[in-house]
Parts: C-alpha cells; structure tokens; sequence
C-alpha cells in the first residue's frame, strides 16, 4: 500500500507550506528545499506533481492494499536530496534520520522524533524512479519555474545545446584487468552455486583467484625493453608472451572446469539459475578476453575500436575523446542538454553511440513536443552537417550553428552579422549549466546498468531546476526584507 503523501496532519507536524527557512543561507539545502516548498504550495502544480509521482507504481499492484510502504512524496524527496548535494546512500540515510528542515520536508513531526529510516529502505525506493517519470516531473518543474521567472504567454523560448561526458563508475581498462575480473565474478558464482548444492568442485576457489592475480599482475608489469640491444629486446618480448600465454591459458582452463560444473547440475532453483546466467555471461567475457589478448600479444594484432568491451560490470561505458587539455580520454556516455534564457534546463539526452551531429534535429524535436514555444536555439560546430542546417531551419525560427570548413560568402556574412555573434557569446552559457550538473552530482554516475545511468542523469536534471526554482524564490525574499529595512531606516 503506497500513498503520495498524507495530507491528513499528524500531532506536532509542521505543514510543508510553513516550513521556514533562513533567506541568507547559500547552502544548496535549503535551496532544493524552498523549491519543493513552492511546488507543493501550489494546488495546480502539486496534482500535477502527483499524478506523475503515482506512475512509480507499477500497474499490476494495488496501492490501496498490502503493508505500507514509503510516501512516494518523501521518494521524491530524498531522491532529489541525493543528487541535487552529491551524496552516496549513507550520507542520505544520515541527513535523513537527523535534519530537522529535511524530516519536516518528509512530513515527520515531533511526535516521530524516533522514527529512522533504513539504508537498505532509501536503496529501494529511491530506484524505483524511471527516467520516463522523471522527465514528466522535469515539464511541470520548469513550467512552474517560467512562472516564477515571470514568463510571458507569448514569449519565445531561446535555447542553448551541447553536450559532455558523465562518467561510468568502473576503473582504467586493460584487457588482462577485465579479464581478471571476469575470472574473479565467475569462480566467485560458481563457489556460491557448489556451496548451496554441496557440492566440492570449487573448495578451492579462492586459491584460484589468488593464482590468477598472482599471473594477471605478472603479465602487468613486465613491459618492453627501451635497451639497443636487439637481444635483450627479443629475450623480454618472448617473456612478456610467455607471461600472458600461461595467464589466457589459466584462464582457459578454469572456464572449461566452470562449464563442467554447470553440466553436472540438474533441475536447478531460481536462485541457482539467475547464479548460473551470471557465470554463463562471465564464461562469454572471459572467452572474449582471451581471443584478444592472444590476437594482440602472441599475434601482434590491432584489436579494432568496436570489439573491445570497457566493463564488464557497466558494459555500456564508451571510450570518448573529446579533445580536452589535460583529459585524453573519458570513460561514461555523452548526455546532451538543452537549457533556456532562464537556465532550466528543458531536455537531456543520454547518448548511446552518438555524436553531436546524429543528434542535433531529434533533440530539438523532441523539446519542442514538450515546450512548443521553443523556437531558436544556438549549438557548437560539433553539431554541424549539411543536412542538420537545412532541417534545423524548418524547425526553428533562429538557428545559430556554425559551420566547419571554409564559408562561402553567404554563410560568412550569417555569421559576422550581429544577430549570430551575439549568439554565439551568450552560447557559453550552457557550460554554466553542464559545470553546475557536475558539482552537483552528475559528473560520475555511481547507479548500475543503463537504466540506473538514464535514471541518475534525469534526477539530476530535475534537482538542478528545483535548485534554481528555490534560488529564485529566496533571491525574492531577500530583496523583500532588503526593502522592508530601507523602509524602517526612513521612518525611524
């Protein structure tokens, strides 16, 4: 049984709309709270809010039976807390179970005083968050954001495009590392599968691992020889293939004794079968290592860009050059943002295989279907392409995207006119925007598997506007008491 919230108070509950907060704080707390404050205080906003937090559950379950389960109003909560400051689970788990403004935000007055949330709790409800619903939430957001900006009906609505990487949380690939890995996930399981049967084939199990690092860290640091000496050359290169021979060799052997192991298992149970998947997919790892380490090492190969694999555990990680000083190369996925004259931030894209310039018309159409007054937009020449140019000016009323290459007379007078220069300086902007996402949580992803990337990324974004929302709010009330002071100076 779920519930929104509980619009019914309880004894010592301060109601959400006159929690107080200190107007001077430039802590980003109080901030995201006061956005939250102003999106619940407003009855049109908050049904809104709450039709599309009611989609986090699932359509087969009956929210009106079964044992309770956490407000999905305090989901919401804890789940913008957690990305719009940047924390891991125990830090939230800590904010909430002692801050007094956030327990008041959660609806928890005095009288539960000794109510504690549980990590495992915090885990599993704040997951339950789609990107699809986050995204939801992020339209009504930056709706009721323009209102508090003050934006006109008839208004236009300029946007600024571009993209950067959020990082996967895995380490530094090598192809012996990820083998290694493999090798230790997959006796890990098959020690977990003969230990539940009582089974003896993988006793030793954690010998074999030790054995494997013991050959993987070998493999590692022999390197090359810098000598002139032809000789001492040849003698280290045919012990750096005799190193990574015995280690794929190793290797080789323990994914046949894993795959007898599996024959040897009949009718097993659930848990025993999703056990068994996961060795089966780090049997097709191991394989795959293996193949590449002996084309590349034993037979000088190149191995091409499209076969390699970053991670075992977040295999959708990408290894992007982007062209940074001082940053060769990033390991994540490319997220591309559109932001507006106000800095929300109107849509994001997580992308998957894809540059700038595959992306460039289907984002924009894709903003429009949520904002259909958005009507020009600037971009980096990262976007450019003969074929984005023409469709992006049927889109829109105002595309300011430079070409590459040498102009021709018309494009070059587009571009020295006033109009696109100054879109072109107000375009760096939307690095404010990006650099704010990063300190604020989306720099490195800690959140499992694609869907947990794509999740993570759409709370940031809807914590950013909430952020800014609150920002704004209390810039508001600042000036108010600012001019309530003037007023007092000048009758005393």
């Amino acid at each position: 049984m779920r519930k929104v919230i509980d619009l019914q108070l309880k004894l010592g509950e301060i109601s959400i709309s006159e929690i107080k907060f200190d107007p001077r704080s430039r802590d980003e707390i109080p901030k995201l709270l006061r956005g939250l404050q102003a999106l619940y205080a407003d009855r049109e906003v908050r049904a809104k809010l709450f039709e599309a937090l009611s989609g986090l559950v699932p359509a087969n379950v009956d929210s009106n039976n079964g044992r309770k389960g956490m407000n999905l109003w305090n989901i919401f909560v804890l789940g913008t807390l957690r990305l719009n400051c940047n924390w891991d689970y125990d830090k939230l788990l800590e904010i909430a179970n002692n801050h007094v403004r956030v327990r008041q935000m959660l609806c928890h007055g005095i009288m539960e005083g000794d109510y504690q949330y549980k990590l495992q709790t915090l885990h599993d409800n704040v997951s339950l968050f789609t990107p699809e619903i986050a995204d939801e939430i992020n339209r009504i957001v930056v709706e009721f954001g323009h209102e508090v900006v003050g934006k006109k009906e008839d208004e236009k609505l300029h946007g600024s495009c571009d993209s950067y990487v959020v990082e996967t949380n895995v380490c530094f690939p090598t192809d012996i590392g990820i083998l290694f890995a493999a090798i230790r996930v997959m006796i890990t399981l098959a020690m977990n599968i003969c230990g539940s049967l009582g089974l003896s084939d993988w006793r030793q199990g954690k010998h074999h691992i030790r054995k494997a690092k013991k050959l993987c860290r070998r493999a590692q640091q022999l390197k090359r020889s810098s000598s002139k000496n032809e000789e001492k050359k040849a003698e280290r290169e045919r012990l750096i293939i005799s190193a990574h021979l015995e280690y794929i060799e190793l290797a080789q052997g323990y994914v046949d004794k894993v795959r007898e192991t599996l024959i040897s298992i009949q009718s097993p149970d659930m848990m025993t079968s999703l056990r068994m998947k996961g060795v089966e997919d780090m049997i097709v790892h191991c394989e795959r290592q293996v193949d590449q380490i002996r084309r590349r090492v034993v037979n000088g190969e190149s191995i091409p860009h499209h076969e390699k694999v970053f991670s075992i555990f977040e295999e959708h990680t990408e290894w992007i050059k982007k062209g940074k000083a001082g940053v060769p190369v990033e390991l994540g996925l490319r997220v591309c943002i559109v932001k507006d004259q106000y800095n929300f931030i109107l849509h994001h894209r997580v992308m998957q295989q894809e540059t700038d310039d595959k992306i460039a018309v289907s984002i924009v159409e894709e903003t429009q279907s949520r904002f259909p007054d958005f009507r020009s937009c600037s971009f980096d020449k990262g976007f450019h392409s003969p074929d984005n140019q023409k469709k992006l000016a049927e889109l829109l009323d105002k595309t300011f995207l430079p070409r590459k290459g040498r102009l021709s007379a018309i494009n070059r007078e587009i571009e020295n006119s006033e109009e696109f220069k100054s879109a072109r300086r107000k375009h760096s902007a939307v690095e404010s925007s990006i650099n704010a996402l990063e300190n604020h949580g989306l720099d490195r992803c800690p959140d499992h598997g694609i869907h947990g990337f794509k999740r993570y990324v759409a709370l940031a974004v809807v914590a950013r506007n909430i952020q800014i929302v609150g920002d704004l709010l209390q810039k508001k009330e600042v000036k108010k008491l600012q001019r309530e002071k003037k007023r007092k100076q000048k009758v005393a």
